[in-house]
């Protein structure tokens, strides 16, 4: 550990800081309706695609009404991305000559983008055309990024409304989020990464001639319009098969720094966005609280275990941390702190392979996901996901007084709390079910190319990868067979949605509540105890659930490497 390292970490968090404000002010504009300064350019537009679609955006709708929209939104994108998968060899864009993908691989894939997982059992390189790239994949990753935004804004829009019945258009939210919020930053952020290096092209793949004489093809095609969009929509799926590690994917130190803080900004922004909408930016404040703690808690972990190598490393005389499976043009602290920040955020990409960390460095991404990545997390996915655990710890608080749990003016009632914790036991149902399957079952156990607590962590994390909406994954585990493309699909899916239901209806039992003053009862939300509460909460939660299971993998791998025993 370095003082440059500890610098590059602290001026990240500066930045994103620094960022919420501003950015939090914009988007409450764009999902008040309120006029901003792209208005005069994209408001004719918006216009049309309502006049088109049949969409009135002064008609809003109820919680049931706004989720159903959203379901059947992302069947459509489901058929759009299977179909482009298994027809590609007959659909144009298509240079190298992709065959059609098989079924459960398409399956996966389709379920996979439209959760915004990205979760990818194939290598982009060679396995897809340009077009379903950039018609499948990369026009999903703006929808789905929307999709969890505008679910954030309603569950905001919940606590912020009194004796309501409605809470938005999901038509007029996911447009006004894609067209005035992602596509303007993309644009912008896809000319900065051509600048930096990355291709943009339809052309024909590239044939080079090496020094030894052999003949190499390079892979191209548009990559740069997609990794803008993976990166600020927590998307995570790359062109490429080693993602962000790819040179064209990452070629510079100034991409890297700028790819890490395209995957926070806009989850951070949302805290303030809160805060502007229940009336009280404290509000929001204290919720990036949260997530910091949390997020520093990691990557000092990370940093320490990664910079500190392992006991085997030390008795060959090497001291200089751990370097196995990262790029030496990043080195350990960017590629300890990407790791991070991709997990907290429900984002996946990686500039380093998360199978090579040491066992306590790989832990903490693990840890991270399986949290319900509410570290920022997802863009509006952590942000709604951290609301659940902020009602939990608000209740507990309420228990401890004596009254009922009261949070931004809302009361806290039964229904508010048993939505909560369904959609929070979502997670280890799917992680824990489908890994206790995984490692008894003779094809899925074939797949695992490490024996011992590495493989179970392998299937862990696979599944805890899935079911939390990431998309990362530990090298080593085969997915790419029927049972691992399907039960991640399901993992997938009931990870996603499962979690969305409960949600929303706590945000359309909140609206028709009325606003209740603060009073001398009332739990303080804006303060140190209660960030150390909610933090608590989480922990508490998370341990429980998961430290069985994280004690067969990578604790129990670590102490068996200060032993002497490597997997």
């Amino acid at each position: 550990m370095t003082v440059i390292g500890w610098f590059q970490i602290i001026l990240y968090c500066a930045i994103i800081v620094a960022l919420t404000k501003p950015l939090g002010w914009y988007m409450t504009r764009v999902f008040n309706g309120e006029r901003t300064v792209l208005s005069p350019v994209l408001r004719p537009i918006e216009a049309a695609l309502y006049w088109i679609s049949g969409v009135d955006e002064r008609r809003e709708q109820h919680w049931l009404t706004y989720t159903i929209a959203m379901l059947l939104f992302h069947v459509g994108g489901f058929v759009i991305i299977y179909g482009l998968m298994r027809l590609q060899a007959l659909l144009p864009f298509n240079p190298a000559g992709m065959s059609a993908v098989a079924e459960d691989l398409s399956f996966n894939t389709a379920i996979s983008f439209i959760t915004n997982t990205n979760w990818q059992n194939y290598g982009g390189e060679s396995t897809l055309s340009y077009l379903t790239q950039m018609v499948g994949l990369t026009h999903q990753n703006f929808l789905s990024a929307a999709t969890g935004i505008v679910l954030a804004v309603a569950l905001i829009r919940g606590f912020a409304r009194a004796s309501m019945r409605t809470i938005g258009n999901f038509w007029v939210d996911v447009t006004r989020c894609t067209l005035y919020i992602l596509l303007p930053i993309c644009v912008v952020y896809a000319l900065f990464l051509v600048w930096q290096g990355m291709p943009q092209t339809l052309g024909d793949y590239v044939e080079a001639t090496t020094l030894e004489g052999a003949r190499q093809t390079i892979a191209v095609g548009p990559v740069a319009s997609q990794v803008a969009i993976k990166m600020l929509g927590t998307n995570g799926g790359g062109s490429f098969n080693a993602n962000a590690a790819h040179p064209f994917e990452n070629p510079t130190a100034l991409s890297n720094f700028v790819q890490m803080l395209s995957i926070f900004v806009l989850g951070a922004a949302l805290t303030n966005v809160f805060g502007r909408m229940v009336g009280n930016q404290r509000q929001g404040w204290a919720v990036l609280a949260v997530m910091g703690v949390l997020f520093i808690a990691g990557v000092t972990v990370a940093y320490w275990a990664e910079a500190n190598g392992t006991s085997t490393l030390t008795s060959l005389g090497l001291t200089g941390g751990n370097m196995e499976g990262k790029e030496v043009r990043f080195g350990i602290v960017a590629s300890s702190l990407f790791a991070v920040i991709t997990t907290a955020a429900s984002c996946g990409a990686v500039n380093a392979m998360h199978d090579s960390f040491t066992a306590l460095g790989g832990m903490i991404p693990l840890i991270n996901i399986q949290l319900g990545e509410i570290i920022v997390g997802g863009v509006g996915a952590g942000m709604f996901g951290m609301l659940l655990f902020v009602i939990l710890a608000i209740f507990v608080a309420g228990l401890m007084v004596g009254r009922t749990p009261e949070y931004v003016g809302k009361k806290i009632e039964a229904r508010e709390v048993k939505m909560a914790m369904l959609a929070i036991l979502v997670l280890p149902l799917m992680i824990l079910g489908w890994t206790a399957v995984a490692v008894v079952l003779p094809p899925a156990v074939a797949s695992m190319a490490n024996a011992g607590p590495h493989g179970f962590s392998e299937v862990l994390y696979a599944y805890s990868s899935q079911a939390g909406n990431n998309g990362s994954a530990f090298a080593g585990l085969t997915g790419n067979i029927p049972f691992y493309n399907v039960t991640g699909g399901l993992a997938m899916f009931v990870g996603r949605f499962l979690m969305i239901i409960p949600a929303m209806a706590i945000a359309g039992s909140l609206a028709e509540k009325k606003s209740i003053p603060p009073s001398m009862g009332t739990f303080p939300t804006t303060g140190g105890l209660f960030v150390g509460l909610v933090v608590g909460v989480i922990l508490i939660i998370g341990g429980l659930t998961f430290f069985p299971a994280l004690a067969l993998g990578p604790i129990v791998e670590h102490l068996a490497m200060n032993a002497g025993d490597l997997f």
